[in-house]
């Protein structure tokens, strides 16, 4: 039990790592102007209106790094500094919400299958510090059954999400270098951001399965 504690802890600074590190990558690229000179918005409705997603509008919202795509509604949300600048960090976020869209219009297979299960939910990839604070919680209160149903729903959330995450990273950089929306020097820059994001998600999945170990491993032991 010690060594999944120490597992855990590990896992922890590597989320606060993926944190730092997806905002410093952003800020480091949200310096760096992209040659052709487009905004975030402009990638994002140039992709939508090329995948026929003509009536899927596109918001500014505040706040950083807070970019999504709202499947309910069917909007992509962006936050400001994405929808109005013309950096390789703008146009890297806008097209990965756009892939989102686009993984809604194909029904691809698993945003299909996280719509079905969590329709509401929607963890955010800044959520592992939480599942840490929730984990001391359970245990602080003895609340192990409980524990172990909560993270089995977010370690089943979590794996779901990893590929819907990757895929709409992928689709996006495929659609941005084929249609010329950044140059393939730039194409660097766009696999850092989207990677660093990536990386936070995956975080967040360690944690949970770490989590569910434990509480399970703490139920087996009582029993006996």
């Amino acid at each position: 039990m010690g060594f999944l504690y120490v597992l855990i802890i590990v896992a922890f600074i590597l989320s606060l790592w993926a944190q730092f590190r997806v905002k410093g990558t952003f800020n480091k690229w949200a310096k760096v102007e992209n040659t052709t000179g487009m905004t975030g918005y402009d990638v994002a409705r140039r992709m939508l209106d090329l995948n026929g997603l003509h009536d899927v509008p596109i918001e500014p919202v505040r706040g950083a790094l807070s970019d999504h795509y709202d499947p309910i509604h069917r909007v992509v949300r962006l936050s400001e500094p994405v929808y109005y600048e013309r950096s390789i960090s703008a146009v890297s976020v806008a097209s990965h919400e756009v892939g989102h869209a686009i993984q809604h219009k194909e029904h691809y297979p698993m945003l299909v299958l996280r719509h079905r299960i969590f329709p509401v939910v929607n963890f955010a990839s800044g959520i592992a510090p939480f599942l840490i604070l929730g984990g001391f919680i359970f245990n602080a209160f003895n609340l192990i059954g409980l524990g172990i149903i909560f993270f089995s729903v977010t370690v089943a959330f979590q794996l779901i999400t990893l590929p819907v995450e990757f895929n709409a990273s992928n689709r996006a950089r495929d659609i941005i270098v084929q249609e010329g929306f950044i140059q393939r020097e730039e194409e660097r820059g766009v696999g850092k951001v989207l990677n660093a994001a990536a990386l936070t998600y995956v975080a967040a999945a360690l944690i949970s399965l770490l989590e569910l170990i434990r509480y399970i491993a703490i139920f087996t032991s009582n029993r006996e």
